[in-house]
């Protein structure tokens, strides 16, 4: 469309310049004594026209002619600039590839040459960002040759204030690289303090918090780690299995650093409750408390929302739950027993819920039903530790009813399992 509208008004100026130009019948006379020169005006419309074209094309190439110089040297600066750059991806492709010292080397002709550069009163508009990437390029050739002396002196020249927001985002870059180095070296310490020094917004980056959760796990500090893998949980760092199985191990880490039944509940109080709701923590959790002597009523409170779950538990976890709930069997009261012959009524073929009730029975002394629950137990659990403490409670019993010879028979059943 655009080509047409040309050629329309093409046509438009050569019509109008045929009109104009054959039915001109105007002169210009020229007066030269002795002379007289007469010119038709289309022709003298067509020399100045002739003429005007000619003096701008030899003023351009006079111009041209005086810019070489200029061009020249130009064109020489432009190719200096080009070689900084063809040694930085040279460095990076060696910094790839692992030829870590070749890496090192092109860094620094690319340093040498942006020195030249300014030496010559040629300041490139990127010159910091770049002096600052190749400074970083040194530094990580240098790190993983070993060489801390030289990678601490690039790094903190990598660290000088730039301004800008490229500036600002390559401080960042190397802020997180020293961070990562840290920690390869176990040093969660240095790592925090490179991390300390991250614009806020940078600090709650993903890559940022994945350093920072390794750092507090470095130092063994669980409930820091926790708030950590939280955040990035809901940036949806990890998938929903991997973030559940890193919460559970930290929520589990910072139940075992409480030493006393206070400092449990305090930490089992700084849970969310979706976490205190996992099987395996609660499970944990309850065990804990009472390893430390606390209250085994709370801890079959904190069990009970896995209990009225416990259809959807794995048979490793169901036996674990049965573990802790028969540790606290001495001072169990009569909700908690209904809740285990209800249970155990409902899934008549549950050897763990036989067993669970059975040995709850056994604790109130209701010496006939506790018999019977752990004789059908013993001949269908599959765990070797609830198999044995099963026959050694039916030893006990037949002990209390003076039968020595089943006694000896469950004895010797509990000792071969």
């Amino acid at each position: 469309m655009r080509a047409a509208l040309w050629f329309l008004a093409l046509f438009g100026v050569a019509v109008a310049i045929a009109l104009f130009a054959g039915n001109n019948q105007g002169t210009v006379t020229v007066f030269w004594p002795p002379y007289r020169v007469d010119l038709s005006l289309n022709l003298v419309l067509m020399l100045l026209v002739a003429g005007f074209v000619f003096i701008y094309a030899v003023l351009r190439a006079l111009s041209a002619l005086f810019d070489l110089p200029q061009q020249a040297m130009r064109w020489r600066n432009q190719q200096k600039e080009r070689a900084v750059h063809g040694l930085l991806v040279e460095a990076i492709a060696h910094f790839l590839a692992g030829r870590f010292l070749r890496a090192r080397k092109s860094a620094e002709s690319a340093l040498a040459q942006e020195e030249a550069l300014q030496t010559a009163d040629l300041r490139l508009p990127h010159a910091a960002p770049l002096r600052a990437l190749a400074h970083l390029l040194v530094a990580e050739s240098a790190q993983a040759l070993r060489d801390h002396s030289a990678r601490d002196t690039h790094l903190q020249q990598a660290l000088a204030p730039q301004a800008g927001r490229e500036g600002l985002a390559m401080r960042e870059g190397v802020l997180m690289r020293a961070a990562r180095w840290s920690l390869d070296e176990r040093d969660p310490q240095a790592a925090g303090r490179w991390l300390a020094e991250l614009p806020q917004g940078a600090a709650r980056r993903t890559l940022a918090l994945r350093m920072r959760l390794k750092a507090f796990r470095q130092l063994s500090q669980p409930a820091q780690a926790l708030e950590t893998a939280r955040l990035l949980a809901k940036h949806r760092a990890f998938s929903t299995s991997a973030a559940e199985s890193i919460v559970r191990g930290l929520a589990i880490d910072l139940l075992n650093d409480a030493h006393d039944p206070g400092q449990l509940l305090r930490a089992w109080s700084s849970l969310e409750q979706a976490e205190r709701a996992m099987p395996d923590l609660a499970i944990h959790g309850a065990q804990r408390l009472q390893t430390l002597k606390g209250d085994a009523q709370l801890a079959r409170d904190w069990l009970l929302p896995v209990w009225e779950r416990q259809a959807a538990l794995s048979d490793a976890q169901k036996v674990r739950l049965v573990h802790a709930l028969e540790s606290g069997l001495d001072s169990i009261d009569s909700t908690w027993l209904a809740r285990f012959e209800s249970a155990q009524r409902a899934n008549p073929r549950d050897a763990s819920l036989q067993y669970l009730a059975g040995m709850a029975c056994m604790k109130r002394q209701l010496w006939g039903k506790a018999q019977q629950l752990l004789t059908q137990a013993a001949l269908g659990l599959r765990d070797a530790r609830l198999h044995r403490q099963a026959w050694r409670a039916l030893a006990q019993l037949a002990e209390d009813r003076g039968d020595t010879e089943t006694a000896a028979q469950a004895w010797k059943r509990a000792a071969t399992e």
